[in-house]
């Protein structure tokens, strides 16, 4: 790739580091924040929650928003809002401040980061070149969310507020060169950036489309309203069986809007999501796989930092320290894994980096109470690891094959996906290590600790089931491939031996 191609990826991948880096520091934070302005326990997680409902119940309008309203249109003005919201949140001087601006900020992120997805898969030639941007922004996900945990720390000595600054900060150093790196004008023919600057002028220049297609307001009613209550209904499976009557209204409610959903989308002339890309069964495979895999690293994530600040008194900065080699993924996503796909394919190094994360998640379920660090490093690597092998192929295989008008979309689905698997690795660990707390002391915590080490290595054996199904799928199609090159092969032969026994 050209200098252009790589500032325009730097770009878009600051973006998704964005993301990553807010979340994690905001993790780090919230003991602080909540002893500052005398929050309650349930407003503390409201502040936590709100920027997860406002992502995930808006990613798959966000995604659609960005192939009907524009990709550059959505990425510039949504990274604008992000940097408006974050910095707002700094100056909060009560919770409710703080809950209208994370959910703002989680809005923001939901049309903002399918957009920069979708940029990618448009921007560049698909195959390797695509695949490797692929690769980059995947690992720079991950390695955002590991190095916010120390950042968070450090900024949190300094003052809870800098945890709100500093994306202000970040944002703005992104949001000035998109405007001149982006193209202005996306043509339903958009070349790559690796076609230089003066076809890109050409491009701009060409005059629009008079296709235009309608917006849906009903389905995008419905589906945001689905998966608002969707996202609710997951985060409150923590509150434990004290919860669940109010868990099983929403959830209910949910699966209503989503029927309402699916009636409006049939019906409609210009559905927000075309209900036929949902028979690309490796397209549903990846996002099931990317959900699974997200939610079980998050998960794992989250009871590890329990264990080290609760059971074992580590502060929060050096719990993130301790943490931050699961951030090698930002460094062999973009080196290692490319490598492994061209040789073996996505499926096989999906299945690997499944593999991989079992035996992980695995070692670490006989945890002790005074386990030294050097025993848990096996873990940690072997984790982030596992992430730099499955997450970017998982996000080719997402939107490999599917149509340029619909890249968005697919984007979308995969947020979508990702972020309901975090929720729900997070809200299901919490939730079994409620219902395994019977006991007080430090013994009855470490026990209820491992049972809920349980959950993410449950959600890895799924997905690599899952992953597996897909490779079987994969090996089909080349046999069936090889058989018809062959017979295709054969037939010219045949052909000419007739004629030659005819002459």
């Amino acid at each position: 790739m050209g200098t252009r191609a790589w500032a325009l990826l730097f770009v878009l991948c600051g973006t998704i580091f964005l993301e990553g880096i807010d979340v994690a520091m905001m993790a780090v934070a919230i003991p602080t924040i909540r002893s500052d302005l005398g929050l309650s326990t349930g407003t503390a997680a409201w502040v936590m929650s709100g920027y997860v409902l406002g992502y995930a119940g808006f990613t798959l309008l966000g995604g659609r928003a960005a192939d009907l309203l524009g990709r550059r249109r959505m990425f510039l003005l949504w990274l604008t809002v992000f940097l408006v919201f974050s910095g707002l949140g700094g100056f909060a001087t009560e919770g409710w401040m703080l809950v209208v601006a994370r959910f703002v900020t989680g809005v923001s992120a939901a049309f903002m980061t399918p957009a920069a997805l979708s940029l990618i898969t448009t921007s560049y030639a698909e195959g390797p070149q695509r695949n490797k941007a692929l690769l980059v922004f995947a690992g720079t996900a991950a390695g955002g969310f590991s190095l916010g945990l120390v950042i968070g720390g450090l900024l949190t000595q300094l003052g809870w507020r800098w945890v709100f600054f500093a994306p202000v900060l970040l944002a703005g150093a992104l949001l000035v060169p998109a405007v001149r790196l982006i193209p202005r004008q996306e043509t339903p023919q958009q070349e790559t950036v690796e076609q230089g600057a003066s076809r890109q002028e050409t491009a701009q220049q060409a005059p629009p489309s008079k296709t235009r297609r309608g917006f849906d307001l009903p389905g995008a009613l419905t589906a945001a309203g689905a998966m608002l209550l969707a996202a609710y209904t997951v985060v409150r499976l923590e509150h434990g069986p004290h919860g669940w009557p109010l868990t099983a209204v929403s959830g209910a409610a949910a699966l209503l809007l989503a029927a309402a959903f699916v009636a409006v989308e049939r019906r409609s002339p210009d559905p927000l999501v075309r209900l036929g890309i949902l028979r690309s069964g490796a397209l549903v495979r990846a996002d099931l796989g990317a959900l699974l895999f997200v939610g079980a690293f998050f998960g794992f994530q989250f009871v590890v930092t329990l264990y080290m600040q609760e059971l074992r008194g580590w502060s929060s900065l050096q719990t993130a320290i301790a943490l931050v080699i699961m951030g090698c993924d930002m460094v062999l996503a973009p080196t290692l894994t490319p490598k492994l796909v061209a040789r073996y394919g996505n499926a096989r190094v999906i299945v690997a980096g499944f593999a991989l994360a079992v035996v992980a998640y695995g070692l670490f379920l006989p945890v002790g109470m005074d386990w030294s660090y050097a025993a848990m490093f096996p873990t940690l690597i072997i984790s982030g690891t596992a992430f730099a092998l499955a997450y970017g192929p998982l996000t080719i295989a997402a939107t490999d094959g599917v149509a340029e008008e619909e890249q968005g979309l697919a984007g979308g689905l995969l947020n979508t996906a990702t972020q309901f698997g975090s929720a729900i690795g997070i809200s299901a660990v919490t939730a079994v290590y409620g219902l395994a707390s019977t006991g007080s002391g430090p013994e009855a915590t470490l026990s209820a600790f491992r049972t809920a080490l349980w959950v993410p290595v449950v959600m890895v054996v799924l997905g690599l089931s899952i992953s597996a199904l897909t490779l079987r799928a994969d090996r089909q199609a080349s046999a069936v491939s090889s058989v018809s090159a062959s017979q295709t092969s054969a037939n010219p032969a045949q052909r000419s031996g007739g004629m030659a026994s005819r002459k």
